[in-house]
């Protein structure tokens, strides 16, 4: 993995840690944050030795959103610029979302505009009960846009109205009541839930939880329920065929462990 300006790649024993790496600026995203986390997250896809990736913020926050003087340089863009570089943003959250390893957001300190997008997009979100957010697009008489396809398919429609209507401030608590994060905690408890979530994740087969993941994001984007019908019958079918398959059928006969279980 190449070396960034912005955010920072490590790797611990099958582990892929993306840490946003600005912490004197609450991790505040730019342009440059932006290019590279999208470059970061294509190339994690096709490294084999990458099982589960974890996104976090170096420092006291995960993501204060948009950086001030990035905010500056866009007030004086014009349309087209505008228009192309949204595009980019919205790519980053997307190249999240479509992710072909399950991904977990750790969240602290704050998540303020854009961060929720970067959050809202992975599988998984934990964050401290302490921690602050806000959809505060509208204080500054702009919408949440392109991180709306990802809120409001983990909030619901109501929810994101609320939220983003108000640009009010909120704690993890309720932002797990929102269904925003999956679980909120004290922060001394939080290593501990994502420990597990990871030892969880380590015993599912690498291909079936990339199959899971392309099966629900094409039943819930793509496909009418009658086009399910035929296609789930085929991923069934590729999947107890498939390597990974035909091991992890053998191991559960045979009272042992798969292969990719250490």
């Amino acid at each position: 993995m190449k070396l960034y300006n912005n955010i920072e790649f490590e790797l611990k024993d099958k582990l892929g840690i993306v840490w946003l790496n600005r912490p004197e600026k609450h991790n505040a995203m730019n342009a440059e944050m932006i290019a590279e986390i999208i470059d970061c997250f294509e190339a994690l896809n096709d490294m084999p030795e990458v099982r589960i990736i974890l996104l976090r913020g170096r420092g006291k926050s995960f993501c204060a959103g948009a950086d001030l003087n990035y905010m500056k340089g866009i007030a004086e863009f014009g349309y087209e610029e505008n228009y192309q570089d949204s595009l980019q943003l919205a790519k980053c959250f997307n190249i999240i979302y479509i992710c072909k390893k399950p991904t977990i957001a750790v969240v602290q300190g704050a998540a303020i505009g854009g961060a929720n997008g970067l959050l809202a997009a992975c599988d998984f979100v934990y964050c401290a009960d302490d921690t602050k957010f806000a959809f505060a697009e509208v204080k500054l008489g702009i919408a949440p846009a392109t991180i709306s396809p990802y809120v409001v398919k983990r909030i619901g429609e109501y929810g994101a109205r609320d939220l983003m209507l108000t640009g009010r401030k909120f704690l993890g608590k309720e932002a797990e009541a929102y269904r925003l994060v999956n679980k909120s905690l004290p922060i001394e408890d939080l290593e501990e839930q994502i420990n597990s979530t990871v030892k969880i994740l380590m015993s599912s087969g690498p291909d079936a939880m990339a199959a899971c993941k392309q099966l629900v994001y094409n039943i819930s984007n793509k496909l009418s329920f009658d086009e399910s019908i035929d296609y789930t019958a085929r991923l069934i079918a590729e999947l107890r065929a498939s390597k990974e398959g035909q091991e992890g059928m053998a191991s559960f006969l045979e009272k042992r462990k798969p292969g990719w279980v250490k």
